[in-house]
C-alpha cells in the first residue's frame, strides 16, 4: 500500500467519491487537508455561517443526487451545523458533515473549543464514523460517503484534529453502489391484486419517486390505471403538474382538488412516501384521508411501512422499480379501473377546474383580523402575489421555501414539470432554510433559475448569505415576503389568544437597500402588476451573474393556522392573568 499522510488519504477518498464542492467556514482544525483541495479539484465555498453551509450542502445534494459536503472548525463551528443537518435528515438528503474535533490527547480536559461531537448528531444522522486511528482515515471517510447514499440521509465523519498529520500506509477504498429492487414478489403480487380490483385508485407520489428517478415509471403506472396522482407534502415536484392526472399536493395549504379526489379512493398507492403525520392532516376544513380505503405503501425503509397509517400491503422496495413491477403485473390482469376511466377523468377535471377557479378568486382571507388589516391597505394580498409569481416562474426553475405563513400558503401555487425542483425543510420546519439551500442548489445546477421564497422573519436569520452569493459569484433570487410579522405565530394569537400580540410584530429595514449595500441587486415590489416582471428580470439577471433580492410588500392577512392540531383555547385559573382588553 502506498505511503501518504492522513490528509492526503482523506482528500483522495473525497476525489474517489466525486466531490467537487465543499461548503463551510475555514478553520485551523482541518487546514492541512484544506491546503490540498485546489490541487484535488475541490472548490471550497466559504459561507457566512455554518448553518448556511450545511443547508447549501443539502440543496446541492437534492439537485444533483450526489453527496453534499460541509466542514467547519471543531466545537462551535460544528454545533452550528445541527439545525441544518436535522433538516437534511428529514429531507433524506445524502449530506456528509465532516466534523473535525479537539485533538485526541486533549479530549476531556476542557480545552479551547472542545465538546463531544458524536452524541450531538446521534439522532439526526444515518451513520456516524469516528476516526479512532489515523490509519483508518480513508476507510471511515469512504464508509460515511457510502452510507449517506445507501441509507439516504446525512452522515457524520468525526476526525480528531491531530489525526490529519503523520504518515500511514493506505489504500483508497472504491465507492460502493447499492442497487435497489422492487420488493418481495409476494408483496407485489398482493399489491397488484388490490390495484386490479380498485374502482377509484389514487396514487400518492412521494419523495422516493424523485430519489429513485422514477417519475416516468410513476407516470406510466398512473396512465395505465388512469388514476389521479397527488404529491406528498412538500414534494410538489414528484409528478409533473402539466399532466392531466396530476391533482396537486396534500398537506398544509395543499390542493383542495387532490384532497377531494383522494377522499373518494378505494385503494391508495403510497409510492415512495412515509405518509408523514403532518402531511396528511385535515386542511381547508376537509378530513380527506379515506378511512375505508385499502392502503399500499412502498418505501425502501421497512421501518416506515405502516408506521403512520394502517396499511393493507407493505412493499419494501424502490419506488421506481416497484412502479415498473406493478405496471408489468397489471398488464396481465383484468383491471377494473380501466373500465370506468372516462367517468373518473371527468371527475378529475371538474375538481381541478373548481380548485383553480377558487384560487384565482381567492383575493382576501375571511377571518376578522385579515378583513380588518386589508380594508384600507394598499399592499398586495399574499395569494394574489403568489399567483403572479406562479405565472412568471421560469419552466425549469428550482424553488426553495422557508417555513412561515406565506411560504406555506405557496404550497397551493408551486407547480413543477421536472423533479429535483422544490426544496423545503420538510417536517423539521426550521426558519432560515430556503436562502442558503437555493445557493447550494445553484452550485449544483448553475444553468437553472434558482428562487427562494422567504418570509421577513426567516429572512432576518439568513440574509447574511447574500455575501456568499456576491463573494463566490453564485447568482440566485430571493423573494422576501415583507409583512412585518411572524405570520404563522401571529395567526395562533389571532385564533387562540384574542388578538393579544406579543413577539410577533417586526420593524424591518428596506431589504432592497440592504441588499444593495451588500453588493446584490435590490428591488422593492409594491404593486401586483409589477410582481411577474420583477421575477422575470431577477431570473434573467442570474444569467449575468447577479443576485437579486425582491422586497415584496404584502398585507398582514393570514392563511389558516399552521398548528391548529397543537393548540387549545387558553384556560386561566388565576384572576390576575385574565385579559379584559383586546390588543
Amino acid at each position: 500500500m502506498p505511503k501518504m499522510t492522513p490528509s492526503e488519504a482523506f482528500v483522495e477518498t473525497l476525489v474517489a467519491h466525486g466531490v467537487k464542492h465543499m461548503f463551510g467556514i475555514v478553520g485551523s482544525a482541518y487546514m492541512d487537508a484544506l491546503d490540498l483541495f485546489p490541487t484535488a479539484g475541490i472548490r471550497f465555498i466559504p459561507t457566512v455561517h455554518e448553518q448556511g453551509a450545511a443547508h447549501m450542502a443539502d440543496g446541492y445534494s437534492r439537485v444533483s443526487g450526489r453527496h453534499g459536503v460541509c466542514i467547519a472548525q471543531n466545537g462551535p463551528g460544528i454545533t452550528n451545523f445541527v439545525t441544518a443537518i436535522a433538516a437534511a435528515y428529514w429531507a433524506h438528503s445524502p449530506v456528509v458533515a465532516i466534523t473535525p474535533e479537539t485533538g485526541s490527547m486533549g479530549m476531556g480536559l476542557g480545552g479551547f473549543q472542545e465538546t463531544d461531537q458524536i452524541p450531538i448528531f446521534s439522532k439526526i444522522t444515518k451513520y456516524q464514523g469516528h476516526v479512532n486511528n489515523p490509519a483508518r482515515m480513508a476507510e471511515l471517510t469512504g464508509r460515511c460517503f457510502d452510507m449517506a447514499l445507501s441509507e439516504r440521509g446525512p452522515t457524520q465523519l468525526n476526525i480528531p484534529r491531530d489525526y490529519f498529520y503523520g504518515e500511514i500506509n493506505c489504500e483508497i477504498p472504491r465507492p460502493q453502489s447499492i442497487a435497489r429492487g422492487p420488493g418481495a414478489e409476494e408483496s407485489l403480487d398482493e399489491a397488484a391484486k388490490l390495484l386490479s380490483e380498485a374502482k377509484f385508485p389514487v396514487i400518492v407520489a412521494g419523495g422516493g419517486v424523485i430519489f429513485s428517478g422514477g417519475v416516468e415509471e410513476a407516470k406510466a403506472l398512473a396512465e395505465y390505471l388512469q388514476a389521479p396522482v397527488v404529491n406528498s407534502y412538500l414534494h410538489n415536484d414528484s409528478f409533473p403538474a402539466d399532466h392531466p392526472l396530476w391533482c396537486g399536493p396534500l398537506g398544509y395549504q395543499g390542493s383542495k382538488a387532490g384532497m377531494k379526489l383522494i377522499a373518494q379512493a378505494d385503494v391508495v398507492l403510497a409510492l415512495g412516501t412515509r405518509l408523514g403525520p403532518f402531511g396528511t392532516l385535515p386542511q381547508h376544513g376537509l378530513d380527506y384521508w379515506p378511512k375505508g380505503a385499502k392502503i399500499i405503501q412502498v418505501d425502501t425503509d421497512h421501518r416506515m411501512l405502516g408506521l403512520v397509517k394502517q396499511i393493507s400491503v407493505g412493499v419494501c422496495g424502490d419506488a421506481k422499480a416497484a412502479a415498473r413491477a406493478l405496471h408489468h403485473r397489471l398488464a396481465n390482469r383484468d383491471v377494473a379501473a380501466r373500465k370506468n376511466a372516462a367517468e373518473r377523468s371527468k371527475t378529475i377535471k371538474a375538481e381541478k377546474d373548481a380548485w383553480e377557479k377558487e384560487l384565482t378568486e381567492w383575493t382576501h382571507e375571511k377571518d376578522a383580523w385579515s378583513l380588518e388589516v386589508s380594508k384600507d391597505s394598499k399592499r398586495m394580498h399574499p395569494r394574489q402575489m403568489l399567483r403572479e409569481l406562479e405565472k412568471a416562474m421560469p419552466k425549469n426553475a428550482m424553488v426553495s421555501t422557508d417555513i412561515g405563513n406565506i411560504c406555506s400558503v405557496s404550497n397551493s401555487y408551486l407547480r413543477f414539470n421536472q423533479p429535483n425542483s422544490m426544496f423545503a425543510a420538510m417536517s423539521f420546519g426550521n426558519c432560515g432554510y430556503a436562502f442558503p439551500t437555493i445557493i447550494g442548489a445553484k452550485v449544483a445546477a448553475p444553468d437553472r433559475p434558482a428562487v427562494a421564497y422567504v418570509g421577513d422573519g426567516a429572512w432576518g436569520m439568513s440574509f447574511g448569505e447574500i455575501l456568499t452569493c456576491v463573494r463566490e459569484d453564485i447568482p440566485v433570487t430571493a423573494v422576501v415576503f415583507n409583512n412585518e410579522q411572524w405570520g404563522a405565530e401571529k395567526k395562533n394569537q389571532v385564533d387562540f389568544y384574542n388578538f393579544r400580540f406579543d413577539g410577533v410584530n417586526l420593524k424591518n429595514p428596506s431589504w432592497a437597500e440592504l441588499a444593495k449595500t451588500m453588493g446584490a441587486e435590490g428591488v422593492e415590489v409594491k404593486n401586483l402588476g409589477d410582481v411577474g416582471e420583477a421575477l422575470e428580470k431577477a431570473c434573467d439577471a442570474q444569467k449575468r451573474g447577479k443576485t437579486t433580492i425582491l422586497d415584496v410588500h404584502v398585507t398582514r392577512e393570514l392563511g389558516d393556522p399552521f398548528r391548529r392540531d397543537a393548540l387549545k383555547k387558553p384556560k386561566r385559573l388565576l384572576k390576575k392573568y385574565e385579559h379584559t382588553n383586546v390588543a
